[in-house]
């Protein structure tokens, strides 16, 4: 598998600030692909997916969370 990065908004994280892979995003079909994983991108503004080496990184200037 490819090992791309994908790069997100804060609004592309759900409410936890982590993703799901596999990923539309990312070009993949949910249906062919491995095992559904969720990757907290908001701890350290990125997540490696474990089974096909995908990373999701938070774009520079986005803040994750609900911060005040």
């Amino acid at each position: 598998m490819s090992k791309n990065t994908i790069e997100l908004l804060a609004a592309d994280l759900n409410a936890q600030g982590g993703v799901f892979c596999p990923s539309p995003k990312a070009d993949m079909k949910v249906w062919n692909s491995h095992p559904k994983v969720y990757l907290d991108v908001a701890r350290t503004g990125e997540a490696k997916c474990p089974y096909c080496g995908t990373v999701y990184h938070l774009k520079a200037g986005e803040v994750a969370g609900h911060h005040h």
